[in-house]
Order: structure tokens, then C-alpha cells, then sequence
């Protein structure tokens, strides 16, 4: 019997250490929220506030999904997604207002303009092997330049569409039912009914991914794959159906399930898939551990190259849409400084600056924490000037904490 104990403590000892980063992240995540919760006298995660989040850090989130890609192609960066967020909003301004298209053929277009943008970029960072920091950098200025053409300074208010899809949430199928929200969530007289719509696909997602998680082990146990214990993998499961119902009952209290999250959970989902399932995701791993094994082994590490660039264009063209509707409006200044805000987000979630290591998750959970202290510190009070100096300094720790595990790792090794 303590035969047995001693294994199963082993086991989880090993899991904890092989997960450490994950762990830390989500350790870490919590403990923010938990601080900036009692400071802010519980306005953190209020409904509201957190649908508030949501909207306010999805273009960071998206361009941090295509960011980690970059990085880990080998430690690059873009520097022009920004910028390009600028161009997208003002190419839409451009196709819908002042030629007059229609809005959702604007959308398909400023998507078509950020692709093409990206594969421009792509072409010289993978054939003509100028540094992506050298590329990119030019790509910030030209881009920059061009948005501030179109829009010849001025600010341009965009069709109701675009600030649909960054504001809106989904109509409640079944507002007649009028169930109050609890007291504990608190309500308004404009908003005191909670959004069942909301609540049914929060389940039905959350059955969904339990499902998928014990097909997923079954499908490991045919090949003998080393997986956790039953009790584990019950404990994991359940954790995971209670947060996310609780989550959408929290939303279901505010404004119901926002259209932007739906394309931020398609979007980590599909990314996710490609990362650690597909072959390209492969790819994209090999080509950041070292490129010339990679291309020895058969990697058209160009090709990688070339697409993780022209992506990294498409998702900041989706970014600038997004953040178009949420100002509704195309701006000239539009996008600044989300480029650094993107890259703290991957390597605070884990990303390696050498290329090689991160997730599409670890730069999500990344790129939350820099939301919640931006929001936290906003709600207290605290000067930008002081939000900077802690946010560079929660940067410079988890790249610390990055090399050091590292090191421990590698002396273990030895």
C-alpha cells in the first residue's frame, strides 16, 4: 500500500515538474486577479468589468496568437503588426466609406490587404534572408505611412458592422424565461435578467471539451501512451466544465456572450491544433530548435518561414478590424505600441526568446495577465507612468524565471 502512495506521489511530482511553466503561469494568473480583486474592492471580476476585459484586450489576444509563431520560428519578432493594424483600419475606411462597398465586402478586402501585406514581408525575411527585426521594422514605417494617406489625418467613423462584431454580443434566444441575476453578481435596473443564451452554450462547450478530453485518452490508451491517473484526469476534467460554466454564467450576468469571443476561441482553437497536431506545426517547432537540422530533415524552412509571416499579416489585419469596431472608427494613430504589448504577452507565457519553445495557450494566459494589470492598476488609480515600470518589470521577471528553469533543467541533465 505505501508501495502504491509513493508511486502515485511520484507521478504527480513528475507531471508538476514537467508542466512547472504551465503551472507557474496559471499560479500566477491567479494570484494577480485574487490581489487586484481585493484591492479594487471586488470591481475586478465583476460581470461587467470582466465582459469589459474581454473587449478590451481581444486585438492584443489575436496578435499574440500570430506572434508566438514568429517567435517560434527562432526567437523572431514582427515589429510592424501595429502598424498594420492602422493600415487594415484605414483600408476599411477606405473600401466601405469612401468607395462605398459594402461592409462585410470591406471586411473580406482589409483581411485580403493584411494577408498581402504579410506575405510582402514574408518574401524578404524567407528568400532574400533580410532579418525579420530589419524587415518588419520598415514594414512599422511604410505601413504607418500609408495608413496616415488614406485617412490624410482625419478620423473616419466606420458602418455599424465593424462595431458589431467588436461590441455586440449574441441575441438571448430565450430572453421570455427573465430569470433574475443573483444578488451575489449584482445588476442594474437597465440589466438585471441574466442572458440564458449565453449559460446553454457555455454548457453545451463545456460537455463538448470533456467529451473530447476522454475521447482524447482512449484514443492514447490504444497505444499505450504514459497518461495520468482516472482520479487525475476526473479532477482535471471537472475543473475545467466548472470554470467554464462559471464563466459564462459571469458573462450571462453582463451582456451576454460577446461575438469577439467567439472568433478569440475559434481562433486559439484552430492555432492550437495546428501547433500540436499538423505537421506544419511540426515544422514550425523544428525550424526554431535549430534550422539547420530542420532543413537536413527535410523542412521547407522558406516555406515556414514565408506563411508564419503572411499569417502573422492575416490575424493583424483581423486585429485591426476588431479594434476599428471598438473605436469606432478608423483613426491615424490607431495600433500604437501593440507590438510590444503582443510580444510581452508570448514571452511572459512562456515563449522562448531563442525560438523553439511556447503555446498558443501560454501567449494567451500571457497577454491576460498584462490585461488584468493594465485594468487593475487603471481601476486604482495608478499614473501610466507607473503601469509601465511594473509591467516592464513583470516582463524582465518571466524571462528570468524562463532561464532560470532552463538552467535548472540543463544541470539535471548533465
Amino acid at each position: 500500500m505505501m508501495t502504491t502512495n509513493n508511486s502515485l506521489i511520484d507521478k504527480i511530482r513528475s507531471q508538476i515538474r514537467h508542466n512547472m511553466r504551465d503551472y507557474a503561469l496559471l499560479f500566477a494568473l491567479l494570484v494577480i486577479m485574487g490581489i487586484f480583486q481585493f484591492t479594487t474592492n471586488g470591481i475586478l471580476l465583476r460581470p461587467i468589468n470582466v465582459s469589459r476585459l474581454i473587449a478590451q484586450n481581444s486585438y492584443i489576444l489575436i496578435l499574440a496568437i500570430g506572434m508566438v509563431l514568429c517567435i517560434l520560428t527562432g526567437g523572431n519578432i514582427d515589429l510592424s503588426v501595429g502598424s498594420l493594424v492602422a493600415f487594415v483600419s484605414a483600408s476599411s475606411a477606405l473600401f466601405s466609406v469612401t468607395m462605398g462597398l459594402p461592409p462585410i465586402v470591406s471586411i473580406f478586402l482589409g483581411l485580403l490587404m493584411g494577408l498581402l501585406a504579410g506575405m510582402w514581408q514574408g518574401f524578404w525575411i524567407a528568400y532574400v534572408k533580410i532579418p525579420s527585426f530589419i524587415v518588419t521594422l520598415a514594414g512599422m514605417l511604410i505601413f504607418r505611412g500609408i495608413n496616415n494617406l488614406i485617412l490624410n489625418g482625419l478620423t473616419i467613423p466606420l458602418p455599424q458592422l465593424y462595431i458589431s462584431i467588436a461590441s455586440d454580443s449574441i441575441p438571448d434566444f430565450f430572453r421570455n424565461f427573465g430569470i433574475q441575476i443573483p444578488n451575489f453578481l449584482g445588476y442594474t435596473e437597465q440589466h438585471k435578467f441574466l442572458h440564458l443564451a449565453t449559460i446553454f452554450i457555455g454548457l453545451l462547450a463545456s460537455l463538448a471539451l470533456v467529451i473530447g478530453l476522454y475521447m482524447d485518452r482512449k484514443n492514447k490508451q490504444k497505444y499505450n501512451f504514459s497518461l495520468e491517473s482516472m482520479g487525475a484526469f476526473v479532477a482535471r476534467a471537472g475543473g475545467i466544465f466548472v470554470a467554464i460554466n462559471l464563466f459564462s454564467l459571469w458573462l450571462a450576468a453582463a451582456n451576454g456572450l460577446p461575438y469577439i469571443l467567439i472568433i478569440l476561441v475559434v481562433l486559439i482553437l484552430i492555432y492550437t491544433f495546428i501547433t500540436q497536431r499538423t505537421v506544419a506545426g511540426r515544422h514550425i517547432y523544428a525550424l526554431g530548435g535549430n534550422e539547420k537540422a530542420a532543413e537536413l530533415s527535410g523542412v521547407k524552412t522558406k516555406r515556414v518561414m514565408f506563411w508564419v509571416y503572411a499569417n502573422m499579416g492575416l490575424l493583424s489585419a483581423v486585429a485591426g478590424i476588431v479594434f476599428a469596431g471598438r473605436l469606432n472608427s478608423a483613426s491615424p494613430v490607431a495600433g500604437e505600441m501593440f507590438e510590444l504589448d503582443a510580444i510581452a504577452a508570448c514571452f511572459i507565457g512562456g515563449a522562448s526568446a531563442k525560438g523553439g519553445i511556447g503555446t498558443v495557450i501560454g501567449a494567451i494566459i500571457g497577454g491576460l495577465i498584462m490585461g488584468i494589470l493594465n485594468n487593475g492598476m487603471s481601476i486604482m488609480g495608478i499614473p501610466v507612468f507607473i503601469q509601465s515600470i511594473v509591467k516592464g518589470m513583470v516582463l524582465l521577471l518571466a524571462v528570468a524565471f524562463d532561464i532560470y528553469s532552463k538552467s535548472k533543467t540543463s544541470t539535471k541533465l548533465a
